[in-house]
């Protein structure tokens, strides 16, 4: 696999995990889309996007206003993958 296809195989699985998280809180704390959007002066229709796997607009900058209106804190991890090592011949 390629270094580009392995970063948007990784870009694609962050929207994922991304807009998974957000239905998820947001639906635990009782609220629509349009009642999220209201709380960080968006509209309904940015929650529905970010909520959207295939959307690929994230920002740190929106992300964490959504998460702290959820009343979440943001983590980032980065994590080194273990590289298969090649054996001597």
């Amino acid at each position: 696999m390629t270094l580009e296809m392995e970063r948007l195989l990784e870009v694609e699985r962050i929207n994922t995990e991304a807009g998974q998280k957000i239905y998820e809180l947001r639906k635990k704390a009782g609220l629509t889309q349009r009642e999220l959007a209201e709380k960080i002066g968006r509209s309904q229709s940015v929650i529905s996007e970010l909520e959207d796997a295939n959307y690929d607009g994230n920002s740190l900058e929106m992300l964490a206003s959504v998460f702290h209106a959820l009343g979440c804190r943001m983590d980032i991890k980065v994590v080194t993958p273990r590289r298969k090592q090649l054996e001597p011949a």
